[in-house]
């Protein structure tokens, strides 16, 4: 497949900046069978799924992760925090990357915390902090919220912190909210439960992989990064019961369908599953979504799920309607073929 395939027009306007007021007050388009579309409220979602489907949520927590210091010259200096290597050294992306050689000595938060680069891999670097006290206490103390870069908000960082996160986020560990959940609140959960639909959790922590451009002309030459993923006992039990299962998420998919390549094992595990046009589905029949970026291995996902074609009909739906796209932006829901 060639890249082009999932490209889009997007007038730029159409990119939410910031979060509606109430998070089930975003639209949600709901795609029905052949190419016709409902135009909802997020809120309707609980009448649209049936008794017994199961739901499943990505509960990862999203980390103040991006770090402004400088550098022994002076020149400023930003990191992104990818993965914890353990010996309190990470893996990052900097600004400015081509500066910075192994030895280089970082300060932030006057030097609350301070990094030396010990090392690369690939396109990144590999750092080792020095600190007092918890790491994760001088990360919130420090840190702020990595928005997407198509995101200008005017948001306060206590404003951004609460917003771009779920309600349900618990398990600390994703450098990007999981955006098909931010739509959902008490009330929504609550009226899901009260209609007989189990909702079920897993942890996707959101990394580099999931949002990584890819850069490949040919589709199958883009390799995914690896990301961690845990399947709690009671998820996995619901899912081999032969329920059907909805996910939230792009991320939430990823886990569910590596996780059905081990017989749903219990567990931490790694994944670097890219699902594209083709893909055989063995969990999940069933997707609420964002509106994604094109030529991204989200939209890719999606498609692999509702049709190329009718997913790029409903992009162009969406356009037309003046959805409010991306992180921040409306959903659609691709439901479960009923019989």
């Amino acid at each position: 497949m060639r890249l082009s395939e999932f490209d889009y027009e997007l007038p730029p306007e159409l990119i939410a900046q910031e979060p509606l007021p109430e998070r089930d007050g975003s639209r949600l388009l709901h795609m029905l069978p052949g190419r016709r579309f409902e135009h909802l409220l997020f809120a309707a979602l609980p009448n649209l799924l049936e008794p017994g489907d199961v739901l499943v949520l990505n509960d990862t927590k999203v980390f103040p992760a991006r770090l402004t210091g400088a550098r022994a010259s002076g020149g400023r200096v930003e990191l992104l925090l990818l993965e914890d290597c353990g010996d309190a050294r990470w893996r990052v992306l900097a600004k400015p990357a081509r500066k910075l050689r192994a030895g280089a000595q970082l300060t932030f938060g006057d030097g609350r915390l301070v990094a030396e680069v010990v090392g690369a891999d690939t396109d990144r670097l590999v750092v080792r902090f020095e600190h007092d006290g918890a790491f994760a206490d001088v990360i919130d103390a420090l840190g702020t919220t990595p928005l997407p870069p198509y995101i200008r908000s005017s948001e306060s960082e206590p404003a951004i912190r609460d917003r771009y996160q779920t309600v349900y986020a618990t398990d600390r560990g994703s450098i990007a909210a999981p955006t098909a959940g931010l739509h959902f609140t008490e009330d929504v959960l609550k009226r899901l439960v009260e209609r007989d639909i189990d909702v079920a959790r897993l942890t996707l922590h959101v990394g580099y992989a999931t949002f990584e451009p890819i850069r490949t002309d040919i589709v199958e030459e883009h390799a995914m990064g690896v990301e961690h993923f845990h399947v709690p006992r009671e998820t996995a039990e619901l899912v081999r019961a032969g329920r059907t299962v909805i996910a939230v998420g792009t991320t939430s998919v990823r886990a569910l369908e590596s996780a059905a390549r081990i017989d749903f094992s219990p567990g931490w595990h790694e994944t670097d599953l890219f699902i594209t046009p083709g893909f055989e589905f063995r969990v999940v029949s069933g997707l609420v979504t964002n509106f994604h970026l094109p030529k991204s291995s989200l939209l890719m996902l999606v498609s692999a799920l509702g049709g190329t074609d009718r997913v790029r009909a409903a992009y162009g739906e969406a356009v037309k309607e003046r959805y409010r796209f991306y992180s921040y932006g409306d959903c659609m829901l691709l439901p479960p073929p009923r019989l």
